[in-house]
């Protein structure tokens, strides 16, 4: 840390030099009942003062836990830094969490006070409550429906705030002397991992990892105060912590929080951010809705459209790049930014963006390029929950779509001589797992290398390219290479395919599940005339069956010219009857594919793509959004596709 920065290693004290240096400068934004309410700088240390001290007098101290459940809302934000600030631990958890998977942190953590968004999140609490002794108070922001709790442990953020500022009149100097008792080897946050293979973990961030993170990466983009997000993703995900939390105290740019999460694309264009953040499924999604509606447009417009796309693909990378193109290609690209792209980005709320990254999971190239080729600077970003999310960050000056960049500043990368597994060393590098020391030793070596569990493999420039999860990667009985994260990516680019889960490790051949796109295939449908009542009908047509195959024939013959993966053609598919769900815990909070769970459940089906019959029964368990269990019973078609010979590079 350099002299200019001595004395703010922690957020509390970066926070009020934020007040000193910027008090007017918008901070976070919300949009409540239509209208976008603004808090400055001064406004947030205000509020976060009071929520503190009202918290000290209702008995958090040093040490004790918070909770944090509930969509993106400033208020929700202002818990770190008043929590923090007291010297106690925020602890966030994925809001859209079942009781039991909220259970198991709050008991985990050992949490003394939990604050929640709403009545709904108040409800999962007590209903739990019993299981957790430790807790003291539940702290609910959002009024609506709560007239009626009269419990003595439930009470409202305002009252809180005003138990604060009643508090501050006695002790004035009481929050600055606890907020400069915090140093930066101090635990700053717990966040819970993810689960895709088992219980999450909670990874021990401390101001140090989570400071320099944000630091570095400000000063990597030329972050400032003038920049502005949408903060939409999940609180308890790192990734969302790193730029709405940690970046922006440091830059102090502005924050904006969605009024819903069904307004989320209204908001995005109201906005307009310079600095953009979305996972590859929010992209794919995007793409996804952009297909239908290009599909439901005029005969001239589809040509049109089509036309410049195709303008894009040939030229638009490069003049992103600012690499020599040829003038008639520039002049189209001009014709086509003002004609197509240009009304296209504003009316997805990219016409501002600066700089955009994706990460959290593989993105398919396709879906990468195409972005990119429309003006947008799309780049990809390489962490984890261990690393705060800072390990790689590609430059604006070397963007590829099959790397994730070259280590990012103060990072360091190696690859496991034996088996390939990238570890590293970063200024984000974790404390430790929370109660669970053999895990942490598991994960982090004595010399601070971490183990990422991923595969991956260096260019001669020193650029990563991630492969798949070690563990998943395998190899077909013939010794073919196969990677179904890289396969699955590919599937995902047809805007009829919204999840795919590959098998094939030690098999003869690569099968497949498909989830189709309820929307996306929904309208295709309908412009056919074919009536459905249902996504398990629907799912079940034939022709649907055939849309999905001529998906998978084409992936098929582009891993027929890689030399690597040639070998790797599905050759065998059957669509799912019902969307995989977090819910069901066949996916995790952040959407990644809990491939244990989806083989354990359906292990007939697997049997099946590896039989020679047409049709399997299958019944299973489902949950519904009320949270009611249901059974599932269903008649499924398995279907052979076309595979092709290996082709060489040249031809």
């Amino acid at each position: 840390m350099t002299n200019k920065d001595q004395g703010l290693d922690t957020f509390p004290k970066l926070l009020r030099r934020n007040v000193q240096q910027r008090p007017d400068v918008p901070a976070y934004r919300e949009k409540e009942y239509g209208i976008w309410q603004t808090y400055s700088w001064k406004d947030v240390y205000d509020n976060s003062r009071s929520l503190a001290l009202g918290m000290a007098e209702l008995g958090l101290k040093r040490g004790d836990a918070v909770a944090i459940i509930g969509s993106n809302r400033p208020q929700l934000y202002w818990v770190f830094a008043a929590t923090q600030a007291l010297g106690a631990l925020p602890v966030p958890i994925y809001q859209d969490g079942v009781a039991e998977e909220i259970q198991y942190v709050l008991e985990h953590a050992g949490v003394k006070m939990v604050v929640v968004e709403d009545q709904e999140q108040v409800d999962k609490v007590l209903s739990v409550l019993d299981q957790c002794p430790t807790i003291e108070q539940v702290i609910y922001k959002d009024t609506r429906g709560m007239r009626h709790y009269n419990q003595p442990n439930v009470r409202s953020y305002e009252d809180v705030q005003e138990m604060g500022r009643a508090y501050d009149a006695k002790h004035p100097d009481f929050f600055d002397s606890e907020a400069d008792k915090g140093v930066g080897s101090d635990i700053a946050t717990l966040m819970y991992t993810s689960g895709t293979t088992g219980r999450p973990k909670g990874v021990m961030l401390s101001f140090d990892n989570m400071v320099q993170a944000g630091k570095l990466s400000v000063e990597f983009e030329k972050l400032n105060e003038k920049d502005k997000v949408l903060s939409y993703l999940p609180m308890a995900w790192v990734g969302d912590h790193l730029f709405s939390y940690s970046q922006a105290t440091h830059a102090g740019f502005s924050v904006n929080c969605p009024e819903s999460a069904e307004t989320v694309h209204t908001d995005l264009r109201e906005v307009g951010p310079t600095y953009y953040f979305a996972p590859p499924a929010v992209f794919e999604t995007m793409l996804t809705q952009m297909m239908i509606r290009i599909e439901d447009a005029s005969t001239i417009k589809q040509k049109m459209f089509h036309y410049f796309i195709g303008v894009a693909k040939k030229c638009g990378v490069q003049i992103l790049e600012k690499k020599p193109v040829s003038l008639v290609d520039r002049l189209l690209y001009a014709l086509g930014d003002l004609l197509v792209f240009g009304p296209l980005k504003n009316s997805l709320g990219f016409s501002q963006i600066r700089v955009a990254y994706t990460a959290g999971a593989p993105m398919g190239p396709e879906v990468f390029k195409f972005y990119r080729s429309l003006g947008i600077n799309l780049k990809q970003l390489y962490g984890q929950t261990e690393s705060c999310a800072y390990v790689c960050i590609q430059s604006d000056n070397d963007v590829r779509s099959d790397t994730v960049g070259p280590p990012a500043p103060g990072c360091e990368i190696k690859l496991d001589d034996a088996t390939g597994e990238v570890l590293y060393k970063s200024p984000g590098t974790f404390v430790g797992y929370y109660k669970n020391d053999e895990a942490t030793k598991e994960t982090k070596t004595e010399e601070g290398w971490v183990h990422t569990g991923d595969a991956g493999i260096m260019t001669d420039d020193g650029q990563l390219k991630i492969i798949d999860r070690a563990k998943d990667v395998g190899k077909l009985k013939d010794s073919t290479l196969f990677a179904p994260q890289y396969i699955e990516n590919k599937l995902k680019f047809f805007p009829s395919i919204s999840e795919a889960v590959c098998h094939g490790a030690d098999k003869d051949t690569v099968t497949a599940f498909i989830n189709i796109d309820l929307e996306a295939v929904g309208n295709w449908a309908e412009r056919r005339g074919l009536s459905y009542t249902s996504y398990m009908d629907l799912a079940n047509r034939d022709e649907v069956y055939e849309l999905v195959k001529g998906c998978i024939e084409e992936v098929n013959r582009d891993l027929a010219i890689d030399s690597e993966l040639a070998g790797a053609q599905i050759s065998r598919f059957l669509i799912l009857p019902k969307a995989l769900d977090a819910d069901d815990g066949e996916l995790t909070r952040t959407r990644k594919v809990r491939r244990r769970i989806i083989a354990e459940r359906y292990g007939t089906l697997i049997e099946a793509l590896y039989s020679d019959v047409d049709n399997i029964h299958i019944e299973s368990q489902m949950t519904f959004e009320d949270g009611r269990k249901g059974a599932l019973k269903a008649d499924i078609k398995v279907r052979d596709s076309e595979t092709y010979p290996a082709m060489r590079a040249a031809s």
